[in-house]
């Protein structure tokens, strides 16, 4: 079926039913859902160039991918955009993916932008004092901020976890088990939830009076043969930790390894704490010692960010807030106990 053959079912205008699908306010709801539960029943889909015509928008969301010639796949970047695609198709939204190094991504994301191809689009990867965002604030598109940028005053569209204070619980529950000894697999110290995830676990140490030593830190990428090699390094230390922080189940994964390699037992030799995205191919509860982890759901993230960024195309009414900050849930399993006397 047509738009013309629909709207002489509807006994509507042609602009009326195509403002009802794109979600212009104008339009009442009570006409809204009649138009696209007839649209629904009868198979009616909007040409993408006449829609385009018609309302001056491309339907689609945007953002940049920076890629490395050397960079390994990303668990956490795939399950974020399964959300995100999750939200777009629910609106009928296109998804527009632009590689590019990150030494060109401002370049890019003004290329996406000036060709006309999205409506908005979001940042990720934020690092501290991103440059990015005063470039996007310049943009004529709505965006959104997925983190934030340590170092800068957060008057922007965001949406991000507390990873401060995530970290920061975690280690006071290991501090309350005993622990005085500790070490932090962290992610690439340059971003944002690296960074505020150092400074909480810093903070709950210095409240006990105990200084988190460089040397027991490391930052690296997010990747299981990473958390296997800072693992074993930090085993090695003639004062090696009794408690450990990882920034992600995947990281995890190589520490338990080398955990395991090292004779030693998880939850009674050493403790450990993960950051866990719920990463479906990754459970922490599947693990054979079950994982304690801070818990968010990066998939969930994607689906609010999509949600929020075609609120602000479409302009609906009431908007989101334009600040969010989730809080973790911490997920007590096996992988702590007091610390070893």
């Amino acid at each position: 079926m047509n738009l013309k053959q629909l709207s002489e079912l509807l006994g509507l205008s042609q602009t009326t039913i195509s403002r009802a699908i794109n979600g212009y306010p104008e339009v009442s709801e009570e006409t809204r859902q009649r138009v696209l539960k007839a649209a629904k029943e009868t198979g009616y889909r909007p040409n993408r160039a006449a829609q385009r015509l018609a309302t001056g928008k491309a339907g689609s969301i945007g953002l940049v991918m920076p890629i490395e010639p050397n960079d390994s796949s990303d668990l956490h970047f795939a399950e974020f955009q399964r959300g995100l695609a999750e939200e777009a198709l629910r609106h009928d939204f296109h998804l527009v993916i632009m590689p590019a190094s990150p030494r060109d991504e401002e370049q890019a994301i003004r290329g996406l932008v000036a060709s006309g191809s999205v409506d908005g689009y979001y940042l990720a990867y934020m690092r501290e004092k991103d440059t990015r965002i005063a470039m996007a604030k310049s943009l004529p598109v709505p965006f959104i901020v997925h983190g934030r940028s340590y170092g800068t005053d957060n008057d922007f569209p965001y949406l991000d976890v507390d990873n401060e204070g995530a970290f920061r619980d975690a280690a006071r529950l290991l501090l309350q088990l005993g622990h005085r000894r500790f070490g932090l697999l962290n992610g690439p110290e340059e971003f944002d939830f690296a960074i505020r995830r150092r400074i909480g676990t810093v903070a709950a140490l210095k409240d006990k009076g105990i200084d988190l030593d460089p040397g027991s830190m490391r930052h690296t990428a997010m990747t299981d043969e990473a958390g296997y090699r800072g693992m074993a390094e930090l085993l090695e230390k003639p004062d090696r930790p009794t408690a450990v922080l990882c920034a992600s189940t995947v990281l995890a994964l190589g520490a338990v390894r080398a955990i395991n390699r090292a004779g030693l037992k998880l939850g009674e030799d050493i403790s450990l704490i993960a950051h866990d995205d719920v990463l479906p191919l990754l459970k922490p509860e599947h693990f054979t010692v079950p994982l304690t982890t801070t818990r968010s759901s990066l998939r969930a993230a994607g689906i609010r960010i999509a949600h929020r960024l075609i609120a602000a195309i479409k302009r609906t009414q009431p908007q989101p807030p334009a600040h969010e900050l989730w809080t973790t849930d911490l997920v007590i399993r096996a992988s702590t106990g007091p610390a070893p006397t």
